[in-house]
């Protein structure tokens, strides 16, 4: 059998959506609607921190960044799958295959490190308030932002250049709807010991550390609520993470569900659908988590909005 070399490799055909044709239309509603909503969403609520003064504190700043993720990552699939629905074309250029498999990877794991940065800031600031301020200063967000992306960055890259030294098969079918890492380097004639034996050990450790960072921070929240002696301080020391808590379970929960269904599920199906409830769904529920169990925030958009309008 005859392979054809990476070199030869001009495009990918994504066939992740092409099980209900009949539904194409409402699919293509569905998920226009859905990115409106996200990109809408998140960028009210940059606007929002950007824009109140009540609102430049770190806590908020590290929310605004997480928006700005947000958008990222579903701009990187969403649009071209709409396109391709659209188009009735599901080809997708090689170059263009390999920038999107980097960008999810540089945004997937730049908010799984914000949250981590997050749930340390709610660390210091129920457990250390009165040395807050001082060590939560302006120089050590924008650190530590840029620290997530540096090592997200780092991270796509090594997988990426992997990417480019594979030679793939005549068959180009991806069975999913944007070019997931796992599914691209199926389709490799090489050897792909590397690249399978880089996902299991280098992202194991790039989802575990900030997962033990969220785990040993709310530890520490914990202990240090427990400490306090009135309820009422209890519960407003609680709520100031409550919603990060629940961006943390919702990014995490939808993870961990798509590499189980890869995992025990040989239905390329459901893996697609697994993995639109990971892409999709936390992207367009964290502004409302935000902004619905946040009244700073909801007033800040409000005035915001009023602005805008009169």
């Amino acid at each position: 059998m005859e392979h054809s070399n990476q070199s030869y490799i001009s495009e990918f055909f994504l066939i992740g959506l092409t099980y209900a044709p009949d539904f194409e239309s409402f699919i293509f509603t569905l998920f226009l609607s859905m990115y409106f909503v996200t990109v809408f969403g998140n960028i009210l609520i940059i606007l929002a921190v950007s824009f109140d003064s009540h609102l430049h504190t770190p806590m908020y700043f590290f929310i605004a960044n997480l928006s700005f993720t947000d958008i990222c990552i579903s701009t990187t699939i969403i649009p071209k799958m709409l396109v391709n629905i659209q188009a009735q074309d599901q080809s997708i250029s090689y170059t263009g295959c390999l920038l999107q498999v980097c960008f999810v990877l540089i945004f997937g794991g730049l908010e799984s490190c914000l949250l981590a940065v997050m749930a340390y800031d709610r660390y210091l600031a129920i457990g250390h308030p009165l040395r807050y301020t001082v060590i939560m200063n302006p120089l050590l967000c924008v650190l530590l932002v840029l620290l997530s992306l540096l090592i997200s960055t780092m991270n796509a890259l090594l997988h990426s250049l992997m990417l480019l030294n594979l030679s793939f098969c005549t068959d180009q079918s991806i069975f999913h709807f944007f070019c997931e890492l796992v599914q691209v380097i199926k389709l490799a004639c090489s050897d792909t010991f590397i690249n399978t034996l880089l996902i299991y050990t280098v992202t194991s450790v790039f989802a575990g550390v900030p997962l033990a960072g969220i785990i040993f921070s709310y530890i520490q929240i914990v202990s240090s609520i427990l400490k306090i002696s009135s309820v009422q301080g209890r519960k407003k020391a609680f709520s100031t993470c409550g919603s990060h808590l629940s961006v943390v379970c919702l990014f995490y929960g939808t993870a961990f569900g798509v590499y189980m269904s890869s995992a025990v599920s040989e239905s390329s199906l459901k893996n697609v659908i697994f993995s639109m409830m990971y892409i999709v769904v936390p992207q367009i529920l964290n502004p409302f988590i935000y902004s619905l169990r946040n009244r700073e925030v909801k007033q800040a958009m409000r005035h915001l909005i009023f602005s805008v309008v009169l």
